[in-house]
């Protein structure tokens, strides 16, 4: 087998263990999520949970959704370097998934993933270290943790968080000067830009877009971004239901919290999908999304809260096309799921025989 390939493998797994371990916060946060918001309210700031309990239980979800990220990175590292790597992975994975340095910046699931990989190799490369029996006995608990964590931290936040703020308050220019110009050029450009990092910095940047525009009294790209953030989990989620043969148990029985997510606007649902297989599901759900934000643009919806999903249908302008937008972008990427993922038996012969 050759270096290219075990390398692959190792990744591969990697991914796949980061994303077993993660699964249970993605269950626990979206069902808790869905539950309590469905109780809610909506209003100017969101969905308004009143109900004392509700509010609890919208807690904890949020609170399961919070370790979720971290769960990721944490567990990619330890697929590749073991223990040692445990800690700095669960913390760097955290700092990518909250904002952090002068511009506030975070890289949500894609920057997690990068940490972790960089936490597992370094950590792999520092116990290949020779040094003497009393230093090595403290490496995995005290010097391999806190000088993988020091150094990783500093070149994220110095090196990588500077350079994407930038990219960010370039694109949020980018997007005003494109608001004047056509409808569906800027669906478009929501609606991927939603669906790309899936809560990263990019969907951010949109949000934070849409609610600039909306304190203006212009309300029509927030219903292009509140209809592409659902459809991510809710194509993941039919994805499963009608090609059964194209995702693990695992996979298949994550299909109906995505779905309840999908409902609520909760894009993260689509994520353990994304780390699994990048290269498929990315460009589906980022067509799919653009597609459903240009149609949204071009038939006048307005979604008057900064929240999206079917939960906030009472509070839209244009609720059939709102609905019609997200079923069709939904039912884009299924197709593209559909036509590009190959079963899971024959993926797993191929990867056998590489």
């Amino acid at each position: 087998m050759s270096k290219k390939s075990s390398m692959f493998k190792e990744l591969q797994k990697a991914f796949n263990t980061g994303v077993s371990y993660m699964i249970p916060a993605v269950v626990v946060g979206g069902v808790f999520l869905a539950i309590a918001l469905a109780t809610g309210t909506a209003t100017d700031a969101g969905m308004e949970v009143t109900n004392p309990f509700m509010q609890n239980l919208l807690d904890l979800g949020i609170s399961g959704f919070s370790m979720m990220i971290p769960i990721l990175s944490g567990y990619i590292a330890y697929s590749i370097a073991g223990k040692p790597a445990l800690a700095p992975g669960f913390i760097l994975g955290y700092v990518a998934n909250n904002p952090i340095g002068e511009s506030q910046v975070q890289t949500g699931f894609l920057g997690a993933m990068i940490l972790g990989v960089a936490v597992g190799y370094f950590v792999k490369w520092c116990k290949t270290w020779k040094v003497a029996p009393t230093i090595r006995t403290i490496m995995p608990i005290l010097i391999i943790p806190v000088l993988t964590t020091f150094l990783l931290g500093m070149v994220y936040i110095y090196v990588i968080a500077v350079p994407i703020g930038g990219f960010m308050d370039w694109l949020v220019v980018a997007l005003s000067e494109m608001q004047g110009s056509s409808a569906i050029v800027l669906g478009l450009v929501i609606g991927a830009m939603t669906a790309i990092d899936m809560g990263g910095p990019i969907n951010k940047t949109a949000t934070a877009f849409t609610l600039a525009l909306m304190a203006e009294g212009v309300y029509a790209p927030n219903g292009a971004h509140r209809i592409a953030v659902a459809i991510p989990p809710l194509a993941l989620a039919i994805s499963t239901f009608i090609d059964k043969k194209k995702y693990t148990t695992e996979d298949r029985e994550l299909g109906m919290p995505a779905f309840f997510m999908g409902l609520i606007g909760i894009t993260e649902g689509a994520i353990p999908f994304a780390v699994k297989d990048i290269k498929r599901v990315l460009p589906a759900i980022i067509i799919g999304s653009a597609v459903g934000g240009a149609l949204g643009m071009m038939n006048g919806v307005e979604t008057l809260v900064p929240h999206g999903g079917l939960i906030v249908l009472p509070v839209v302008n244009g609720k059939l096309w709102f609905f019609l937008a997200m079923l069709i972008g939904t039912l884009v990427s299924v197709a593209i799921l559909h036509f590009t993922k190959p079963n899971v038996e024959k993926a797993e012969k191929v990867e056998t025989e590489k």
